[in-house]
């Protein structure tokens, strides 16, 4: 972007770890809401309370990132990152038959338009951060279950930063001619 200083690493993971940190109680709640669904037992809890608790945060998850890494048209990112959540975590859930490697594909397309991109090439390095979070979670829900639960409200954000960083040319090391 032409005339904006680049977003400082960090204000960037300022920025992803606000939203993820506002993000995992809502996580737990869809994840409490999906079991309660799944369940038999004639005492499980009703899953609606937890399954809207958990939605209705998901848009401020995506406020936060956009308004805290500086993002210059932040309320139409989040409104695209709030279609790019449904567009593309719906259908990786179906494909995928479980809820989770659907969050962290919905979560992570959404967070790519959602956090400020410097640089040309972000949205490819993005996108391949976010698919291989999407693969990794997939393979780790089918052999630890637990563990897979534990690191999805860290993955889809993370990724991005990840990306973001190590896309960056390092200032530290000399040009080589």
């Amino acid at each position: 972007m032409a005339g904006v200083e680049p977003l400082a690493p960090r204000r960037l993971w300022r920025a992803i770890l606000l939203a993820t940190l506002l993000l995992t109680p809502g996580y737990w709640s869809l994840v409490a809401g999906l079991v309660s669904v799944g369940s038999d037992a004639d005492d499980a809890p009703l899953a609606a309370p937890y399954i809207a608790f958990g939605l209705a945060l998901i848009p401020f998850v995506f406020v936060a990132l956009a308004f805290l890494s500086e993002h210059p048209r932040a309320p139409a990112a989040v409104v695209k990152a709030m279609v790019l959540t449904l567009v593309v975590g719906i259908p990786v859930s179906a494909l995928a038959a479980d809820a989770v490697t659907g969050l962290v594909a919905g979560l992570g397309a959404g967070g790519i338009v959602a956090l400020r991109a410097d640089g040309d090439h972000a949205t490819k390095r993005r996108v391949i951060a976010v698919l291989l979070a999407t693969v990794g979670i997939a393979v780790l829900v089918r052999i630890a279950p637990e563990v897979a639960l534990l690191l999805t409200p860290v993955l889809p954000f993370t990724a991005l930063g990840l990306a973001d960083q190590l896309g960056e040319p390092s200032s530290d090391l000399p040009n080589s001619r």
